[in-house]
């Protein structure tokens, strides 16, 4: 089988040669980390790896268009300050991946939507296409094509809460629940109209992705009631326009504690839930699998923490999820972006046994880590401010 055939089978629990070898993907601090232990400086990791194809996404805009000038404000030496693509000020690390500290936001109520934000989300603009559109759209056609292709479905939250900061997005539910409702639906609207040509163009997508980072180590940010009342309509708009054109997988985007949201998301069509983080409160795709059945897919679910930790663990947790990986609907990888405290020598040790026992005896590209060169050992308390947020 090809990847193509192989991700559609597990998402439609069909018989298939093997599990998907896949990954989130890598903290950029991890790989400056592992070129100090080997890895070959820009390194295609799938390929070096040896891992499936992944988040091959059609390069349309549905978001914010045009966006706002990225300018730096002031150099802090580690950190400087920025007025990015959303309108947000804000404080990030150079080097550093920690989450940025908001200052200040363009968009603080309707005068600010009306102006600056609403005529940004016409998505009808030819340009949000590529100027090589016909060229990708030609490729993707290909009924030969060997891997999966994904159309960016958007998010109806995640976006507001950055263009706007948490606080604020937060008391205007209730201050001005209008103007959020209007917000959610032109979103919407931007989305599935930005969406329709790739659509109609005869492209087959094999899934949808959304982003919505919604949730932390408590629950939801957004309550289960307006969630029901405002998102899952608007949702379902952008499932049924998937639907009609035969795409059945909807992925959502969303870290934390996703528990109450869930069965919402599964109401709405949303069905196939990712990175699923293990975190503090110990979410289990297992579990997951029990409660739902086959109407929830999934993707990630291998914790972090697993991986920073001892070999025999991490042989431990591959292990016990054979049983859900062999019965579909589950591609597992780990539950975030692999962070810099998970030594080079486990990963490629991870890899091997996934190739393993998920992979059927896959062949391990990489049998052994690089030859005369120490290999960092696990830390599991440093840079443990960002595990299971």
């Amino acid at each position: 089988m090809n990847a193509r055939e192989r991700f559609n089978a597990t998402m439609h629990y069909l018989p298939r040669d093997r599990s998907p070898i896949m990954d989130f993907g890598f903290w950029s601090e991890t790989l400056v980390t592992w070129e100090r232990y080997g890895l070959p400086p820009g390194t295609d990791t799938d390929a070096f790896f040896g891992m499936d194809p992944q988040w091959i996404v059609a390069p349309i805009n549905s978001h914010l268009y045009p966006a706002f000038e990225h300018v730096v404000l002031e150099d802090r030496g580690e950190t400087e300050i920025v007025r990015d693509g959303d309108g947000v000020t804000k404080e990030q690390g150079k080097f550093l991946g920690s989450i940025p500290r908001h200052m200040d936001h363009v968009l603080k109520d309707r005068e600010s939507w009306e102006k600056e934000f609403r005529w940004r989300l016409d998505g009808r603009q030819p340009e949000r296409y590529p100027h090589d559109w016909a060229s990708i759209q030609q490729r993707f056609q290909d009924p030969q094509r060997d891997y999966p292709i994904g159309i960016n479905a958007g998010s109806l939250y995640g976006w507001l809460r950055n263009w706007m900061g948490l606080e604020a997005i937060s008391m205007l539910v209730y201050d001005d629940p209008a103007l959020f409702e209007e917000m959610v639906e032109v979103v919407t609207d931007c989305i599935i109209d930005s969406m329709s040509p790739a659509l109609e163009s005869g492209i087959q997508f094999d899934y949808a992705l959304m982003w919505e980072d919604m949730c932390y180590r408590a629950g939801p940010l957004l309550s289960p009631a307006v969630f029901k009342r405002v998102l899952v309509p608007n949702f379902k708009r952008i499932t049924d326009t998937l639907a009609r054109f035969g795409v059945d997988v909807v992925i959502t985007d969303c870290d934390g504690e996703i528990t109450q949201l869930l069965p919402l998301w599964l109401e709405s069509g949303v069905n196939c839930m990712f990175p699923l983080e293990v975190g503090a409160w110990g979410a289990d795709p297992v579990e997951f699998r029990k409660k739902y059945g086959r109407d929830l897919l999934m993707m990630g679910g291998v914790g972090k923490r697993v991986l920073a930790g001892p070999k025999e663990q991490i042989r431990a947790e591959v292990e016990r999820l054979a049983p859900l990986v062999e019965d579909g609907g589950y591609i597992p990888t780990p539950d975030h972006r692999v962070p810099p405290d998970v030594p080079l020598d486990n990963y490629i040790y991870y890899l091997d046994t996934a190739k393993e026992i998920w992979g059927k005896g896959l062949p391990n590209l990489l049998p052994t880590a690089p030859q005369g060169l120490e290999l960092p050992k696990a830390d599991p308390d440093r840079y443990s401010w960002h595990l299971g947020d």
